[in-house]
């Protein structure tokens, strides 16, 4: 494959995953809305697995493909991506405000996610029954989701989401379409990222931990950057933190599960930064609620050194 026709593929493969997800996500809600499905359970769920889609559309593609080590590394890079970069380019443009229940009870979790995967990896694969243990981590954090929301006036902060409701043909023809798109344009995506990773000599690994989780991230980069300015951070904050918690235990578990993967070419240096970003951001916003500019500044600075690292040594 020529190296402008891989370019091609990324791009429209990236910008198809992103539509075919919107819809995905629009159709399906809708359609649970119809059926009185309260608010807060499709936010958990269906907008949850709608945000996550782009991550998992890729990964499961490149797994089914023989990339293993590029799914994994797309959900590594991913989570990184949203921490370090999507969360400190938002407090370089405001001062970010974190809700007190997203510091003490949801970045924990990421942690205990980011760690487990950790575990799971140190034999070099992620086989069935680790995929299987993710999902039932998973199922255990919904059910307590659902419960907390239930327990909690106003819902679980930064889970709820104004929900459009259409007709139930539209809606069903949503759901087609963004399924649809999704395997098409996450097949294309994995084609030209791994025809660069051939171009340029370097591993799948490096390619998933850079262009790939950099091209499923973007949506989030770009919808937090604006939420900031707008004096939205909380919300947009909250929902990055959750979706790092669905990269890895419904994506990585899912995966895992349909097609065990080998972690072949993943550094420890990479387990660090995903574990360390999360404890980062933890650090900066535990006692004042808050993340400041200039701890923002620190953690593009983190992310930007990490990437040159990757790209130095690749």
């Amino acid at each position: 494959m020529m190296i402008l026709q891989a370019i091609i593929f990324i791009l429209i493969g990236a910008v198809g995953v992103i539509w075919g997800a919107d819809r995905f996500t629009d159709g399906a809600a809708s359609l649970a809305r119809k059926f009185n499905i309260s608010q807060m359970v499709v936010g958990l769920t269906i907008v949850a697995f709608g945000t996550s889609a782009p991550e998992m559309f890729v990964s499961l593609m490149s797994a089914i493909q023989g990339s293993t080590a590029m799914a994994v590394a797309n959900i590594i890079g991913s989570n990184i991506f949203n921490i370090l970069l999507i969360v400190g380019a938002s407090a370089a443009v405001c001062v970010v405000s974190i809700n007190p229940g997203t510091v003490r009870r949801d970045m924990p979790i990421v942690l205990l996610s980011s760690l487990l995967l950790t575990l799971l990896c140190l034999d070099g694969k992620i086989s069935v029954l680790d995929g299987c243990v993710m999902l039932a981590g998973l199922i255990v954090f919904v059910i307590y989701m659902i419960r907390l929301g239930h327990k909690t006036p106003n819902g679980v902060e930064g889970e709820a989401t104004e929900i459009k409701v259409y007709g139930t043909g539209r809606s069903i023809l949503y759901i087609l379409i963004g399924l649809l798109c999704l395997v098409v344009c996450s097949s294309l995506f994995v084609r030209g990222a791994s025809a660069v990773a051939v171009f340029l000599g370097v591993s799948d690994v490096v390619v998933g931990l850079t262009i790939v989780a950099g091209g499923t991230s973007l949506p989030e980069l770009a919808t937090s950057v604006v939420a900031a300015r707008k004096g939205q951070s909380a919300l947009a904050i909250g929902n990055v933190v959750g979706s790092c918690v669905y990269n890895i235990l419904f994506i990585l578990g899912l995966t895992g599960v349909i097609c065990p993967m080998a972690t072949n070419g993943i550094t420890q240096l990479d387990y660090v930064m995903m574990n360390g970003s999360v404890l980062l951001m933890w650090l900066f916003c535990y006692s004042r609620f808050r993340i400041s500019r200039g701890e923002g500044w620190i953690m593009m600075s983190v992310f930007f050194a990490y990437m040159a690292w990757i790209v130095f040594t690749a």
